[in-house]
């Protein structure tokens, strides 16, 4: 369960971020067998350059890949079981390109992103790094299997890190929120990645309200994102009074529209039913001198009713 709640926050939290660059899917079913890709991501080829905004997860994101996000280390099994489902989909790529006689589509490639990994896991995979070109923490299987791992406990903390650091564990992933919270108001990701940070949050709550164990990780966790969430309820809450407050106003103004036409005028029949929008628009200052002074027919011909 608990690494079903972490998982879906993964395949959330990754798909907020790319949507708006190209086409993702999350959980891709792949062959005959019961498997699933937990994220595969097209860039559309007018937004390459855009994707720059997500640092390292935005050059991962500049070609065509499957993204396999670890809540625990990865393991020798996990990463052949993500090899099996990179042939799958590279083999189901070319069958569709086949099928609709079209030139072979870009192949995607394989990102294992995993919280911590060990050196020798690495050495049996035969993964080196290449920091001449990429950040420490990112390892290159052989080229034949267009696989990368991201270490992300080694990844240094930066800007250009943070939107991969958020789904570390422990300390990493403290450390990154803290950042997050950090960043300007503007950010076009910080809203949405709180939110789903305060979802988070409020599941691993629930299971403790179940009296369901968690982790010492998750208990520091929830301490660290319980201020957050409650500035948060503060904040709708303000929001949600300032909103009151003006459908407060807004009755109030209707009310004394619909009183002063009934006083003028009897009745509120459908052609004065029409302007009272209108009129609720204006302050009483503004409408009150035209429903008192204005006849019938001025006070139509004046929202051009009649």
């Amino acid at each position: 369960m608990t690494r079903f709640i972490h998982d879906q926050f993964a395949k959330q939290y990754l798909i907020e971020l790319l949507i708006r660059f190209g086409q993702v899917e999350a959980s891709k079913d792949i062959s005959s067998e019961v498997r699933q890709i937990d994220i595969f991501f097209i860039p559309s080829p007018q937004a390459t350059n855009n994707l720059n905004s997500l640092g390292l997860l935005g050059r991962i994101a500049s070609t065509p890949v499957i993204i396999e996000p670890f809540r625990n280390p990865v393991t020798s099994t996990g990463i052949l079981t993500c090899l099996g489902k990179l042939i799958s989909i590279r083999e189901q790529v070319a069958r569709q390109s086949h099928q609709n006689n079209q030139p072979t589509n870009p192949s995607p490639k394989l990102w294992i992103l995993s919280p911590t990994i060990s050196p020798e896991l690495l050495a049996s995979c035969q993964a080196t790094a290449d920091e001449s070109q990429w950040l420490k923490g990112i390892y290159f299987l052989p080229e034949i299997f267009k696989t990368a791992i991201v270490a992300i406990h080694q990844l240094p903390r930066t800007p250009e890190t943070l939107w991969l650091r958020i789904l570390g564990r422990g300390r990493v992933q403290q450390q990154a929120i803290r950042e997050l919270e950090t960043l300007p108001e503007n950010n076009p990701w910080r809203e949405s990645t709180i939110e789903l940070v305060c979802n988070l949050l409020a599941i691993l709550e629930l299971r403790q309200r179940q009296q369901e164990e968690l982790d010492a990780e998750e208990q520091e966790l929830v301490m660290q994102l319980s201020p957050i969430y409650l500035q948060r309820l503060e904040e709708a809450t303000q929001q949600g009074i300032e909103q009151g407050i003006e459908r407060g106003a807004e009755r109030e103004r209707r009310n004394t529209v619909e009183t002063l036409m009934l006083m003028r005028f009897g009745e509120i029949d459908a052609q004065l039913a029409t302007i009272i929008s209108s009129l609720i628009a204006l302050s009483p200052s503004e409408f009150t001198p035209l429903l008192m002074e204005l006849s019938r027919q001025e006070l139509l011909a004046r929202f051009g009713i009649i």
